[in-house]
């Protein structure tokens, strides 16, 4: 049996875009992939946040059984390595700790849809549109080789597709 590769989506409040990359991955293919989120800590939500709900609704797609988390129970040396460390927000990017394992690094830079906004039906209709174009980057995601290719083009190719449209 071949191991699950292990892909962790990092967004600032782990409360929006890393739930929504979580449960879209988790969705598509759960038996090749593990599918985790985390946020910066002391900038957490405490929950999950409505448009990031109501998109996971709407696509019949599961939420996350767990609530936000931070990127330290990741970092620390006994949890598992991950493979892939996905960023969905710039500024946390340099902000990272080390990861166990050396994994492989990618930035998706999507907007922080839900950050100063009391405009719900807009951010709802952004979380959508955030759902339809991650899950467009994670179908091409699962379809690469990921075994017993060269881990640099693997690398390039996820790297490529943070600068899809």
């Amino acid at each position: 049996m071949q191991k699950r590769i292990a892909v962790i989506f990092v967004s600032r409040r782990n409360s929006l875009r890393s739930i929504l990359a979580e449960a879209c991955l988790a969705h598509l293919d759960p038996k090749r992939f593990s599918a985790y989120s985390c946020g910066q800590p002391g900038q957490l939500a405490h929950e999950f946040h409505p448009a990031a709900v109501g998109a996971l609704k709407s696509a019949s797609m599961e939420l996350p059984s767990h609530a936000p988390r931070s990127w330290d129970e990741f970092a620390r040396s006994s949890s598992p390595a991950a493979d892939f460390i996905i960023t969905l927000d710039a500024a946390t990017e340099p902000l990272h700790p080390p990861w166990p394992g050396q994994p492989d690094a990618a930035l998706w830079a999507y907007p922080d849809v839900a950050a100063g906004t009391d405009n719900n039906e807009a951010t709802a209709h952004a979380a959508v549109q955030m759902l339809f174009s991650l899950r467009r980057r994670l179908e091409l995601l699962v379809s690469l080789p990921m075994q017993g290719v060269d881990r640099a083009a693997v690398r390039s190719d996820v790297r490529d597709l943070g600068y899809m449209r």
